[in-house]
């Protein structure tokens, strides 16, 4: 009897563990159960529109052109004349180089000129009496007074002075043209900026070099930018590559200029995607 009534009060709790579990389920799927509400909607006509499709890229802003000033031959720089962010015209004197050793070397061919035009001026003189003297000796020979060996000699003297003549404005010519490089290569003691048209004006970039320095043939100096046109060279998603073509129309902006929108076109694409 004991435990038929334990059994009954069992199965009892169970039922009534159940029936609250039941509630609870059925409480919770009402509560969830999201109310049917009306959705407001807007007709209108169709239309055609353009849909553009933007990218947004980040790249570099490079100069058109830049290249380095240097001197052609070696030296200490004395004197620079341009800073960074100057702007230089064409032909513009940018630094000296200690020009001491190459105004010795114009002075010394200068000296040497001169002797050669005095020897020219000597071998002229010597020309000249040889040239006499042979005239003489055909008078004398015309009148059987000279005898050949004498005429001979005298003829072969005046050969020798025509020769010694040449080989004196040939030295004349040849330290004329040592003059002329020494005075070039002093000129060099001077660098100025030139580039190939001389248009515009170009912007000092970098200085490489301070007064003072020993500089050896080639040595940069600084650098010059032209910025008249800048070119933005950017990288792109494999993705984007195909989307882009030459004479595109493309807007540029720069943290330099908030605000402002530069216009531009794609000048060129690279072959390849680099990784």
């Amino acid at each position: 009897m004991k435990k038929t009534v334990a059994f009954i009060v069992v199965v009892a709790l169970l039922a009534l563990l159940g029936w609250r579990l039941y509630l609870k389920i059925t409480t919770v799927k009402g509560e969830n159960k999201r109310p049917d509400l009306a959705v407001a909607v807007g007709v209108g006509p169709v239309q055609k529109a353009t849909i553009r499709d933007l990218g947004f890229f980040t790249g570099s802003l490079i100069a058109k052109s830049e290249f380095i000033v240097a001197p052609k031959i070696a030296g200490r720089l004395e004197k620079i004349t341009v800073d960074i962010g100057d702007s230089v015209e064409h032909d513009q004197l940018i630094a000296e180089l200690d020009d001491d050793e190459y105004v010795q070397q114009v002075d010394q061919a200068q000296a040497d000129l001169e002797v050669s035009k005095a020897s020219v001026e000597e071998a002229v003189s010597a020309l000249d009496a040889a040239q006499l003297e042979l005239n003489r000796a055909k008078l004398l020979k015309e009148k059987h007074i000279i005898a050949d060996a004498d005429f001979d000699a005298i003829d072969y003297k005046l050969k020798a002075a025509v020769a010694q003549h040449k080989m004196a404005g040939a030295q004349v010519a040849q330290k004329e043209a040592a003059l002329r490089a020494a005075e070039v290569r002093k000129s060099y003691t001077r660098i100025s900026a030139s580039w190939e048209d001389g248009k515009g004006t170009w912007i000092v970039g970098q200085r490489l070099a301070n007064q003072g320095t020993m500089l050896r043939a080639n040595d940069p100096i600084v650098s010059l930018l032209n910025i008249s046109e800048l070119t933005a060279v950017i990288s792109v998603a494999e993705r984007d590559y195909p989307k882009l073509k030459p004479d595109q129309i493309v807007s540029i902006t720069t943290d330099a200029f908030p605000g402002k929108t530069f216009a531009g076109k794609v000048e060129r694409v690279a072959p390849l995607v680099l990784v």
